[in-house]
């Protein structure tokens, strides 16, 4: 079978920072990354963030919040930037190589300093989250973080220590020579942070029919707290895959990115990984990527429609909501079966959680047995 045709990287080439790198003598300062910036450390030196080969500049920055695209006009919707507190600000200066650790100290790698700028986090905060309430959790980080931004290129010791689900920690590259092996020239993505339940199968299934294959592509990277924890949805991704996939059409593997809950922004965001990793596809749900009533349920599809290509050739499959009809006796959407008062089985968040609490599963027209399996015995754990 001959090599696949796959979709370009943004901006036409992969970037990879990750390597040996030999320094002669430490640098005087020492940088501890926050989570979040750790997550965006590793997703630069993979090459998930092409075309970005460091943190974001002065121009760049103003150009994202304002214009939803980098300076050379490629899309980008969220800024990626090492933002420190005033007293690491005043030990450095442009020109300066300092190390990057991570939180507990241990060297990831090397920031060489192109600038210094001033985060304007009220900007920021309006413009990429809609809100400057800090009870946004994407809010919240930024307006955590110190005010100065120190941008240039990055060189990687390490994207990660120890990090977790290394047999599904496969990068872009990666992904884009198992898709060849594979002969899958089309790949659809399905970004999650939560464990598979029946709408979201049906979602992935109806995108599969139209595509070679698929990536479940769960977000392992920071969340927020609340969310179910990196080990328990794995193991709920493993058994529904095993049960409910076809193995010669489905990948698995983790996006090791922070989730910032940015709706609309984040869902442009989310599809440029994607693209990265080599998928010509990404599915966009309701609410993708949204948090509260911040976000109108199909504000991320939309945003689609106002963005000029800018590099951006990945396709979103854009998905109603859908559940299980007891009329119909399947998963429908409101494109496919007319709403009936009752007929639709639909539970909140809040009531699945009741009912897992309770060591009850939830209906098997809401989500499968071995699913809530696993999650009844996380909740009495």
């Amino acid at each position: 079978m001959g090599q696949a045709a796959l979709i370009e990287p943004h901006g036409g080439t992969l970037i990879h920072r990750a390597g040996a790198v030999q320094e002669a003598s430490a640098p005087a300062v020492a940088i501890n990354l926050t989570p979040h910036q750790q997550c965006d450390f590793e997703m630069i030196a993979i090459g998930a963030m092409s075309p970005l080969e460091g943190f974001m500049g002065e121009n760049d920055y103003h150009s994202v919040c304002d214009d939803m695209s980098l300076a050379n006009g490629l899309t980008w919707p969220i800024p990626i930037t090492c933002a420190v507190d005033d007293n690491t600000a005043n030990k450095v200066n442009v020109g300066d190589r300092v190390a990057l650790n991570d939180d507990a100290g241990r060297l990831l790698g090397y920031l060489s300093i192109t600038e210094k700028y001033q985060q304007d986090k009220k900007k920021q905060a309006t413009k990429v989250f809609l809100t400057e309430d800090v009870a946004h959790p994407g809010v919240k980080v930024v307006m955590d973080e110190g005010d100065t931004c120190l941008a240039g290129p990055i060189d990687v010791v390490t994207p990660r220590h120890n990090p977790m689900f290394p047999s599904h920690r496969l990068g872009p590259a990666q992904t884009r020579a198992e898709f060849q092996k594979r002969g899958w020239k089309t790949v659809v993505a399905f970004q999650t942070r939560n464990p598979i339940h029946r709408a979201h199968e049906y979602l992935t299934k109806c995108a599969q029919e139209m595509t070679d294959g698929l990536l479940i592509h769960p977000l392992m990277g920071a969340t927020k707290d609340g969310d179910i924890s990196p080990e328990v949805r794995m193991r709920c991704y493993e058994v529904i895959i095993e049960n409910y996939y076809h193995p010669e059409h489905t990948m698995l593997s983790i996006l090791p990115g922070a989730m910032r809950y940015a709706g609309p922004r984040e869902a442009i965001m989310h599809a440029i990984y994607r693209q990265n990793y080599g998928c010509s596809h990404i599915i966009i749900g309701r609410d993708h990527a949204g948090v509260g009533t911040y976000y109108g349920s199909y504000d991320a599809q939309e945003i689609f429609d106002t963005i000029d290509n800018g590099g951006l050739t990945i396709t979103p499959l854009k998905f109603e909501h859908a559940a299980w009809s007891k009329k119909a006796g399947g998963m429908v959407s409101g494109k496919t079966f007319p709403k009936i008062d009752g007929d639709q089985i639909f539970l909140s968040g809040t009531k699945v959680r009741e009912l897992l609490v309770k060591g009850e599963r939830p209906p098997i027209e809401f989500t499968r047995s071995e699913v809530a399996d696993i999650l009844i015995d996380s909740m009495r754990s």
